[in-house]
């Protein structure tokens, strides 16, 4: 199936497997890639050197196009665009709005930029910046996401911009990508469909607690660091909501000691990062140190295992899988379950 999506990046199949901060590594990314879809690997949780390892080790596994995914207000933004640069990465994609001479400076090098956005007005922005394409998160998605659904906020994008859209939120099936077609998409981006494959590194227990989920476990909370992340619910997110300010302010604390020590982190560094954080938002203190850690909160479950840790972010659609499939076998799932869609669909009239 050839789309916009496909002849800009050069992948077989119009599907993206979005950067999941401790999921979307070498190996799952590779496993992506080779099944000709886009793999996406997460760097916001590496370090510049770890980032430029994982790019080779990719590199090494696939000769596939593959993306990166960058935070645009990192600090060291522009040295991680170089390794990019430097390596031959196919796409750079964003979870935050890039500037315009970040963008320009990528698309100088040859490298396709992919922002994601979670509203009209920020596709509009980007597009006229120079971005190759968006991809476009609905209020299904998971981790951070916006109150307006994907079958809303799509085909606003899609009459607003020239350039190739990509939707995200609420994605599983080879449905899903026909319906998304319909709207006028250049392709479909999953998560935790990607998140739930046996090439993903999440520990078993995890995914298993993923698959045990119905869709109303997964819970959109403020909770954890003052803006609408879902996640799965569990007994710490309800721990959380229930709180009061200072029974929150304590057990803040108590986890916060637990991420130092695990991290290395010193309490002033966490108090810093955690307020830089707030970009003017009226965060509590308990979420000032909760937001400080979120990288951490989700290492404890993605990484070591530790729900009782941390926190399992999640799109609506976790409580609509059931299997764990190779990458390849998902893809090719999908693409044919699209065909037959496509197929059947009633004639008019």
């Amino acid at each position: 199936m050839e789309t916009a999506l496909t002849r800009l990046t050069g992948v077989r199949h119009p599907i993206v497997q979005t950067g999941m901060g401790w999921v979307a590594g070498p190996r799952l990314v590779s496993a992506s890639a080779d099944a000709g879809a886009l793999g996406i690997l997460a760097s916001a949780t590496m370090t510049v050197e770890e980032l430029r390892a994982a790019v080779r080790e990719v590199k090494s596994r696939t000769d596939r196009p593959f993306g990166v995914n960058l935070r645009a207000d990192a600090g060291d933004a522009r040295e991680r665009v170089r390794i990019i640069v430097d390596e031959g990465v196919r796409v750079a994609s964003f979870a935050l709005a890039p500037s315009r001479e970040l963008i320009a400076e990528l698309k100088d090098a040859g490298v396709v930029v992919i922002p994601s956005i979670g509203a009209r007005r920020h596709a509009e922005k980007v597009a006229a910046w120079g971005a190759d394409a968006v991809i476009v998160q609905g209020g299904e998605g998971g981790g951070h996401t916006g109150e307006v659904a994907t079958t809303v906020l799509l085909p606003q994008v899609v009459d607003a911009v020239d350039i190739p859209v990509i939707a995200a939120g609420g994605f599983h099936d080879g449905r899903g990508l026909v319906a998304a077609l319909a709207y006028g998409a250049a392709g479909i981006a999953m998560g935790t469909r990607f998140l739930l494959t046996s090439d993903s590194t999440v520990p078993d227990a995890v995914k298993a607690l993923y698959l045990a989920a119905a869709v109303k476990d997964v819970t959109v909370t403020t909770a954890i660091d003052g803006l609408p992340h879902r996640m799965l619910r569990t007994e710490m997110v309800a721990a959380l909501e229930r709180a009061g300010r200072v029974r929150a302010l304590t057990q803040a604390v108590r986890r916060a000691a637990g991420f130092r020590r695990i991290s290395g982190l010193s309490w002033p560094r966490m108090v810093r990062d955690g307020l830089a954080m707030k970009h003017g938002k009226d965060l509590s203190w308990s979420q000032v140190l909760l937001a400080a850690n979120t990288p951490m909160l989700l290492k404890a479950s993605m990484v070591e295992g530790r729900t009782d840790l941390g926190v399992m972010a999640s799109g609506q659609v976790a409580g609509l899988i059931e299997d764990l499939p190779s990458c390849e076998e998902l893809v090719l799932r999908v693409m044919s379950e699209a065909a037959h869609a496509l197929r059947t669909l009633p004639s008019p009239g």
